[in-house]
């Protein structure tokens, strides 16, 4: 089953038409983007088009973003948030943004519907826990209240068509004393799976954003969780490094706009 087929045709060992396929991108009830008073809700079969154009509030900006910079003009009018999901590479540019937002999939079958943490649901290079009997039909973001910001940086060779080598999404939400309240930081493409860094969001936990660059409080212990491999795209020391860079430049960027 593939939902947009961009990432199908182009890998290394599949031909047109050597297997069976069947194209999902003509059920249009699991396309779209509808809004309850918990959650946002995205179809799995929104293309990265309408995600881009989409009015949703600012803790979005970096999954809009990402939106904008996956693949080019094309490949976002086809290409869909599930499939970008069960593809499951390690540099879905579409993981890092989910994953600050603590959102969830719906995977339905006929035995009935499991919801799961978006962190639970792909468990490896390729891999995830969706069954043979099972779709993905969309992905739940719970809704927040206060003043929040995000943002999604990539390196890649060049601006469009290109693999990510790194990815960063970041997401500050500030308390009722403008201090930040909770923080959220992603990074793919430097581990099987893109990975949350849950000692750095800890230490940015309370900082006040009238203070010393939030870069300033980096260090090496944060990106434990980054297992980075050596390939034609970059060495696991420049992943590192650049990674370091990105997380730096996002959390300064949203320190400014959240002033």
């Amino acid at each position: 089953m593939v939902a947009g087929c961009t990432d199908y045709y182009c890998r290394p060992n599949a031909r047109p038409l050597a297997d069976d396929v069947l194209d999902l991108t003509g059920l249009g009830e699991v396309r779209g983007i509808a809004e309850t008073a918990e959650c946002v809700r995205i179809g799995a079969l929104t293309t990265w088009s309408e995600l881009a154009a989409s009015a949703l509030p600012p803790q979005f900006d970096a999954l809009r973003e990402a939106a904008r910079q996956i693949g080019g003009v094309q490949i976002q009018n086809a290409g869909s948030v599930g499939g970008n999901l069960c593809n499951a590479s390690p540099a879905a540019d579409g993981v890092p943004p989910l994953l600050i937002l603590n959102a969830s999939v719906e995977l339905r079958s006929q035995a009935g519907t499991r919801v799961l943490p978006l962190g639970d649901f792909i468990v490896g290079n390729r891999r995830t826990v969706l069954g043979p009997d099972e779709l993905l039909t969309a992905v739940t973001v719970p809704k927040r209240t206060s003043r929040q910001a995000s943002a999604f940086h990539k390196l890649g060779a060049r601006a469009y068509q290109v693999i990510s080598i790194v990815m960063v999404a970041a997401l500050l939400e500030l308390d009722a004393l403008g201090r930040v309240g909770s923080a959220a930081v992603a990074v793919g493409s430097c581990s099987p799976v893109a990975q949350r860094l849950p000692a750095l969001e800890e230490a940015l936990t309370g900082r006040d954003l009238a203070g010393p660059p939030l870069s300033d409080l980096l260090a090496e212990a944060h990106f434990a969780p980054l297992t980075p491999l050596s390939d034609v795209r970059g060495t696991a020391a420049y992943r590192l490094d650049a990674a370091h860079l990105l997380v730096g430049r996002a959390l300064d960027g949203l320190q400014a706009r959240l002033r």
